[in-house]
């Protein structure tokens, strides 16, 4: 009893998840890439090997908006902005590309989402100040980026891409009940439902026919 007793003691916000509202701001770090397929078309095939996307460095920062629906479950809004710049790779023919000397070997995407997720949070047990969960979602984010008039230009070598992307997300974390907030850390790996690519005549585009996105993200986050 005196060892449950003074394990009582050092809990900190013991009644912070009976709130049946409460908020925060999430701010993390993210690598994300696509997921190309590439082009069946053969002529396209006698020219080049294929595309490929590495996973490219990023910044994301939200707000949190809590919704207790249990003992273990809570539904979560995370508005916030998605900093991210990612590449395309082209794998050229030797041949080709010998006799093509402003060929170009890679291509970049900045975005600039702003994001609306929906989760829903489940907690297993309190064990003293900590608490491990799962998450699982989905969201809706638009690119303020593709509004550039110049978004295609060839001289910037950028790809254009759709505004619009849908995606679905999983991720696992522990909130960690210090004396004043709530800190909690996580990880999350998010997969894009909308294929993105915009149809034009570049060798460039017509190379890939499904574009979607992947990215992971490690979350850092304060409530209150």
């Amino acid at each position: 009893m005196q060892s449950l007793s003074a394990q009582n003691e050092i809990s900190n916000l013991r009644q912070f998840d009976n709130r049946l509202m409460h908020y925060g701001i999430q701010v993390g770090y993210s690598q994300s890439k696509f997921d190309l397929q590439f082009s069946e078309d053969q002529q396209v095939r006698n020219i080049m090997h294929g595309v490929r996307s590495y996973y490219s460095a990023g910044f994301h920062i939200s707000v949190i908006a809590d919704l207790r629906l249990g003992q273990f479950f809570n539904l979560r809004a995370l508005p916030g902005i998605l900093l991210l710049t990612r590449n395309i790779d082209y794998l050229w023919d030797s041949s080709y590309a010998a006799v093509t000397p402003l060929i170009e070997y890679s291509r970049s995407v900045e975005s600039v989402y702003g994001e609306l997720p929906i989760e829903i949070k489940f907690r297993a047990w309190r064990y003293n100040n900590f608490r491990p969960y799962v998450t699982a979602g989905g969201s809706y984010a638009f690119d303020f980026a593709s509004l550039r008039k110049n978004k295609n230009a060839n001289h910037e070598s950028i790809v254009k891409l759709g505004a619009n992307n849908f995606s679905y997300s999983m991720g696992v974390g522990v909130d960690v009940f210090l004396r004043y907030v709530k800190f909690a850390i996580d990880l999350k790996m998010s997969f894009g439902l909308a294929d993105l690519k915009i149809k034009d005549d570049e060798l460039y585009t017509q190379s890939i026919i499904g574009l979607h996105t992947r990215t992971v993200m490690l979350s850092f986050t304060f409530e209150g």
